[in-house]
């Protein structure tokens, strides 16, 4: 087996040969079952953890693999990766251990926590456009000068068959699985797992997920063109364009693509963290969020679902966190109309705290305002504990005689 267009597509041997390759060099991460999210969804959801592998993703499977059948000659020369971040540790990390030179090419928005990880093992690291597909452009530029060996993250029979080995494992450890939920980039991970899964359990369904800001692989087997470059919080999988080999795999052996939006990966990632106590970046948490947009279509399944990395930005994390909360109602934006007078502002933050609720921030705004001049605008921000919380605070400021109302709060609209 070769990589290139025209290569043979990898089977379950090649898959099985991988796995004996990376025994050892790779961690054998666990599967569990998702006891507080089936509690949620309702589901019988098992979870195979990438997140824990040593780069966070995995990546680090066919990463390995593909290096291991390097020439001397080759690793001699050294290798050039391009990746958003999770393809570049993984060729960074395991290139540092097998003492292969490597060069690591990645758009210009990749998260700052994957280009320094990718840089602390030890690679030459370069920022290049915007996208993975001006990334690709100066990778090859820089090869072709260089004569450097270029390893790519998906449409590569090697890197295929190491992704593959992942199947393998969760198969093992859960035999039982009638579905397997997995994210889509640009396809080298389901392809490997739809070979495996399928060559062990032919009737087994494969699901892929992809975020509706990046539907590539979706419209490629349907016709249709790329998708416009657009921000997605599952940067991961934001690829413009599928493999060759991987479109060939997963039109023969993947069952269902889902398209999901931002605003349930977002869930997702909040979920995993507060309900599960899992991190995962957006592309991790792809098959979760299409458990929360999908609830129906996986009833009475018994779901296997690809947690595939967990490197997310702290700041982002924050911020979707934080955006939960006001989803949920536990924090929110209160604006009451008061007099302009001494102890007013101090008699609505006591009725507040007197109803358990705590400010954390707070503007009274005397100038920018059409109300009359003895009058003043009052928002508040503070924690609660529910919508119900939220009524009971603005029901006993409003009978204190100030005119209250609700800010800016997005509803969780009866979804989990």
């Amino acid at each position: 087996m070769s990589a290139g267009d025209a290569a043979p597509l990898p089977d379950l041997d090649d898959i099985r040969q991988a796995a004996a390759t990376i025994a050892g060099a790779v961690y054998r991460t666990p599967a569990v079952p998702a006891l507080a999210l089936n509690a949620a969804f309702g589901l019988d959801i098992v979870l195979k953890l990438e997140t824990l592998q040593r780069t966070g993703s995995f990546k680090e499977r066919g990463a390995f693999n593909r290096l291991s059948r390097l020439t001397e000659a080759e690793r001699a020369r050294g290798v050039i990766a391009m990746s958003a971040g999770n393809h570049a540790q993984g060729v960074a990390y395991h290139a540092q251990r097998l003492g292969i030179p490597a060069t690591i090419v990645m758009p210009l928005d990749t998260p700052f926590t994957k280009i320094e990880r990718t840089a602390a093992y030890g690679a030459r690291v370069r920022l290049r456009g915007t996208g993975l597909g001006e990334a690709r452009e100066a990778a090859d530029a820089i090869a072709a000068a260089e004569g450097l060996v270029f390893v790519h993250p998906y449409d590569d029979p090697w890197i295929i068959a190491g992704q593959g080995t992942l199947a393998l494992e969760l198969l093992e450890d859960f035999p039982a699985l009638d579905t397997l939920i997995v994210p889509i980039g640009g396809g080298g991970l389901i392809s490997g797992i739809a070979i495996a899964a399928k060559a062990l359990k032919p009737g087994i369904e494969i699901v892929g997920v992809q975020s509706r800001q990046f539907p590539s692989m979706y419209n490629a087997l349907r016709g249709l063109p790329n998708p416009v470059p657009a921000q997605t919080v599952a940067e991961g999988i934001a690829v413009k364009e599928p493999g060759r080999l991987t479109k060939r795999i997963v039109e023969r052996l993947v069952d269902d693509i889902l398209l999901v939006d931002e605003d349930h990966l977002e869930r997702a990632i909040e979920m995993l963290l507060t309900v599960q106590k899992l991190s995962a970046e957006g592309a991790g948490a792809a098959g979760v969020a299409a458990l929360l947009e999908y609830p129906s279509r996986f009833r009475a399944r018994r779901v296997g679902v690809v947690l595939c990395g967990g490197n997310i930005d702290a700041r982002l994390q924050a911020s979707i966190l934080m955006r939960g909360m006001v989803r949920g109602g536990r924090l929110v934006r209160l604006r009451a109309e008061i007099t302009d007078a001494p102890g007013t502002l101090a008699k609505v933050a006591r009725i507040i705290g007197d109803q358990g609720g705590n400010i954390v921030e707070i503007f009274h705004q005397r100038l920018f305002s059409d109300l009359p001049v003895k009058l003043a605008t009052l928002e508040v921000v503070c924690e609660t504990r529910d919508m119900g919380h939220v009524a009971e605070i603005v029901a006993k400021i409003t009978e204190a005689g100030f005119a209250t109302e609700l800010l800016s709060h997005r509803a969780l609209d009866g979804r989990p």
